[in-house]
């Protein structure tokens, strides 16, 4: 039951704050290109590559790991949106969007998770 508490609890905290910082980035950056969504899972990205390196390095409880890597950054970052985002402007003719709608949110992606663990890496050992 504890488990399912901390997956709840990071969960609605993750998707509360995907909500807006998606919100930000749509008011900050117009267009049809779906920002918001490539905003999530990029610094979701970054903060899961983070927490990968911290966590190697601390102790951290496996309670903590699950509301931060499944509840928190599982309900932060969105591959079902950016699949359905990427459908709508397939469907909407707009295929070069799409297009670049794939490759950002997946090479962004990638890249940031490991410049997160190396990052946090690189803090860790200077900080030792």
């Amino acid at each position: 039951m504890v488990k399912i508490i901390y997956l709840l609890a990071g969960g609605a905290l993750g998707s509360l704050s995907r909500y807006l910082v998606s919100g930000v980035s749509h008011k900050l950056i117009s267009g049809t290109f779906p920002w918001g969504t490539l905003v999530a899972n990029s610094t979701g990205a970054l903060l899961i590559g983070i927490c990968w390196g911290l966590f190697e390095m601390r102790d951290i409880s496996p309670q903590a790991r699950m509301f931060i890597f499944v509840g928190f950054l599982g309900g932060y970052t969105t591959f079902s949106t950016f699949a359905l985002e990427t459908m709508n402007l397939v469907r909407d003719g707009d295929i070069r969007t799409a297009v670049m709608n794939i490759f950002l949110n997946n090479l962004l992606s990638l890249l940031l998770v490991f410049a997160g663990y190396f990052l946090s890496k690189g803090l860790l050992t200077s900080l030792k």
